[in-house]
């Protein structure tokens, strides 16, 4: 078993702006509104690469920034994992037409495509000299992310940031891979607790297999949106973390599992 303490939390989906906004919501305090995502290009980027940010991009800079800030930490001063089990579909579909249509590939374009942008572009927007991790597994992205993170902490010793993130492809990609809205969350996970810690997270990977809706949120309004976007597989661990109670669920994780226990601070 496998342990980290949450520093940091954020999030951005549709009708969840951010973790103090959502929390009341996720926590049933609230009711759930759902809404479009809509955010800008990142303020932390120098002008000329904020301009060619697509939606995963910028989804990916915005969840790493708040929750680096949340936890009291600058950007880019740790290790990170960044994860998406599809990267920027609308890039990928736009260098798609434009071979079919035999002309040339835009660098910017093409560097924009490749699974590690986001990471690209945080470590320009931060500068930061540290350690990166780009993961996709499918629907079990954020299981394998988050063990992965989780195993950064427990070998390194130090403070690791989590960031899995999803944005909807372009047709005809969506039709088959059909995707609810866009979704991200970010966490701070550190070896100890600290001063402003939100919980302990304990994980562990099995190798039977389970059902993949196992690891589904308590509240049905959040069914879909975890069962229908990779990214939001973390949605019944913020859901703990924000109601403050005690949970132990699983993940699917390929031919295994995860599974993770969350004590709430």
């Amino acid at each position: 078993m496998m342990e980290a303490w949450i520093r940091g939390v954020s999030l951005c989906g549709p009708g969840l702006d951010g973790w103090a906004a959502s929390r009341p919501v996720l926590a049933g305090e609230q009711t759930y509104l759902p809404r479009p995502v809509q955010l800008a290009a990142p303020a932390i980027l120098p002008p000329n690469e904020r301009r060619r940010t697509g939606a995963a991009v910028r989804l990916a800079l915005h969840l790493a920034q708040a929750a680096s800030e949340m936890a009291g930490i600058a950007p880019g001063d740790i290790p990170s994992v960044f994860a998406t089990s599809n990267g920027d579909g609308v890039v990928m579909h736009a260098i798609l037409e434009t071979l079919a249509a035999g002309a040339p590939i835009s660098p910017t374009q093409f560097h924009n495509s490749v699974h590690n942008a986001g990471a690209g572009y945080w470590s320009i927007a931060t500068g930061s000299r540290q350690p990166t991790s780009c993961l996709s597994g499918h629907d079990a992205t954020a299981a394998a992310a988050l063990l992965k993170a989780v195993a950064a902490v427990e070998v390194e010793q130090q403070p690791v940031l989590l960031c899995v993130y999803e944005v909807p492809l372009a047709e005809p990609l969506a039709s088959r891979r059909p995707m609810v809205g866009s979704f991200g969350a970010g966490l701070v996970l550190a070896p100890s607790a600290a001063e402003g810690s939100l919980g302990r997270l304990s994980v562990n990977y099995r190798p039977d297999a389970i059902a993949p809706d196992a690891g589904a949120p308590r509240a049905a309004a959040w069914r879909e949106l975890a069962a229908g976007n990779p990214a939001a597989r973390l949605l019944r661990l913020l859901e703990s973390l924000a109601g403050g109670a005690a949970d132990r669920f699983a993940l699917s994780l390929l031919d295994g599992h995860v599974e993770i226990t969350l004590h709430p601070c």
